[in-house]
């Protein structure tokens, strides 16, 4: 069994997916960073001087200006800026996959080639296909034009 599973792990599709899974997760942590720490930053500067992880509704009694605050005293939020943050991570990192796999089919891709030249055409008495330098047709002996 053990060496079953060693096989297994070794398959090249299967460290493909683990190396895949551990980029991916990198991937991830560098894009949230670089929406809550670089871009939400100047967005809300334009905005107003929003902050967007504090932008909350609270569903208890009580008014907080911070979530952390309110996630202190133990009230419920829904946490709309949050999500929003989450939403823009989400787009760019379908973007940047998005131009990957793009770049990758467009890669993988083979060059068109041009057609290949006929090797046979059609007797035009009995329309039996022949050899393009045929000069008889071998079913009806008919005389043909040179190609």
């Amino acid at each position: 069994m053990f060496k079953e599973f060693k096989e297994f792990a070794m398959r090249g599709s299967v460290l493909d997916l683990a190396v895949g899974i551990i980029i991916g997760g990198a991937f991830g942590k560098i894009i949230t960073s670089f929406v809550g720490d670089i871009l939400m930053p100047p967005i809300g500067l334009l905005l107003g001087k929003v902050d967007f992880s504090n932008m909350f509704l609270t569903l208890g009694e009580g008014a907080f200006t911070k979530l952390a605050d309110a996630k202190a005293a133990g009230v419920p939020t829904i946490n709309y800026g949050l999500f929003v943050n989450t939403l823009i991570d989400f787009l760019i990192v379908s973007f940047a996959i998005f131009l990957l796999i793009r770049e990758v089919n467009r890669l993988k891709r083979e060059p068109a080639r041009a057609p290949a030249a006929p090797t046979t055409k059609d007797c035009p008495h009995c329309f039996t296909a022949i050899a393009i330098k045929a000069t008889r047709c071998p079913a009806c002996t008919s005389e043909l034009k040179p190609a």
